[in-house]
């Protein structure tokens, strides 16, 4: 974890009494008695990575303050360099998604104005887990948007446990939700696997969803910096916050800013779920980061009679909003339908979501749908 200034000021006057910390990323603490040839190939072996370092010389000990770098060092290797003491990180690795170097939140806008994250109305996403058929789409369609949902989600390419399972209808998936979304009105949000398909795939949706078992994919990631589509980042089942914060750096490194983050439950001790849900990672993210944060508690709990209760409890804990599965006949379902909402469990959770929307002060992103808006198309 990184070590706050106070901790950096003590640790550098309790070896140099006159010294105060500078703009460091990191200090290297050699030992005491730590010998001259130690420190000099220290600081060549610094230099060589095009590392800037700032030497301070004290009484007993040498202390070693990285000014600026790109990374090109590993903490490990340095700490067991010969003659080093200790190796602390002053700032954070997650340079870009740090509210430390963006102090307002990040507001992510769709073409037609709809907002996510700083103080706009929490959203809801909504769809199946993965495209079936025109009709299964279309109805799921016309019940999250009578609900007054904008965005529907969808699965085309599935990632899956089982290489004998569903894997999805591939880019004609993708083909019928781009026909359904443009009849209702809908923004799509759909995942992307494979580097090669990023490009095609962003042609097709308007938030490029990142899923969990890929979050680490950095090739992936890389890529997907080079688009400027919203793209959604799910955490790892096994991953740090602080993991999860480096891995949609890579996005930001590429040039694209608009990343949202969606915690959708970590793995634990807990068998009684799917998943954790990890709601305090919202409020954690949150003081950490300026990107906006939603809760996918689908996959969080795995079984739809909780999916509503994870869901209240994101939008009272302050999420941007919250992403669930819904589909005409979940026990008929191709992929997750023990955790996918029922039409009538939907409409009912959607009542519960406003009123608690509107108990905490941030109202939910809801429309009214009438006729005419089937001829209303997302401006892409």
């Amino acid at each position: 974890m990184p070590f706050g200034t106070i901790r950096v000021q003590s640790l550098l006057r309790a070896v140099i009494p006159e010294a105060h910390s500078g703009p460091f990323e990191m200090i290297i603490v050699m030992q005491r008695g730590a010998s001259e040839p130690q420190i000099e190939h220290l600081t060549k072996y610094l230099a060589s990575r095009g590392i800037l370092a700032e030497r301070m010389d004290g009484h007993e000990q040498t202390v070693i303050g990285i000014v600026g770098s790109n990374g090109g060092y590993d903490i490990a290797s340095l700490s067991a360099m010969s003659g080093v003491q200790e190796v602390v990180r002053v700032s954070t690795p997650y340079r870009l998604s740090a509210r430390t170097s963006h102090v307002e939140d990040t507001v992510i806008k769709m073409p037609d104005g709809t907002c996510i994250g700083g103080n706009a109305p929490s959203i809801v996403i909504a769809g199946p887990c993965s495209v079936e058929s025109e009709d299964q789409l279309r109805r799921t369609a016309e019940c999250i948007r009578k609900a007054g949902v904008r965005f529907i989600r969808g699965g085309a390419f599935k990632p899956r446990t089982s290489p004998y399972s569903f894997q999805g209808l591939g880019f004609d998936g993708l083909e019928l939700l781009k026909k359904v979304s443009e009849e209702f009105g809908l923004f799509i949000v759909s995942e992307v696997m494979e580097p090669a398909h990023v490009p095609a795939i962003a042609e097709f949706t308007d938030i490029v969803q990142i899923g969990s078992r890929n979050m680490q994919n950095y090739p992936l990631l890389r890529q997907i910096g080079n688009i400027r589509k919203p793209a959604m980042l799910k955490r790892g089942a096994g991953a740090t916050i602080e993991e999860w914060l480096m891995a949609a750096e890579y996005i930001l490194a590429g040039g694209n800013d608009k990343v949202v983050l969606c915690e959708r439950g970590i793995r634990s001790f807990e068998t009684s779920l799917r998943f954790t849900p990890d709601l305090g990672a919202v409020p954690v993210v949150k003081k950490l980061s300026h990107l906006p944060v939603i809760v996918d508690p689908s996959h969080g709990t795995g079984r739809r009679e909780f999916v509503s209760s994870i869901a209240r409890a994101a939008i009272a804990v302050g999420a941007d909003g919250v992403m669930v599965e819904v589909h005409p006949d979940p026990d008929r379902a191709l992929s997750d339908g023990a955790q996918s909402l029922t039409f009538e469990l939907f409409e009912e959770m959607m009542g519960e979501l406003v009123r608690v929307a509107d108990a905490v002060n941030r109202p939910l992103l809801v429309e009214q749908f009438h006729a005419a808006a089937q001829h209303s198309v997302p401006v892409r």
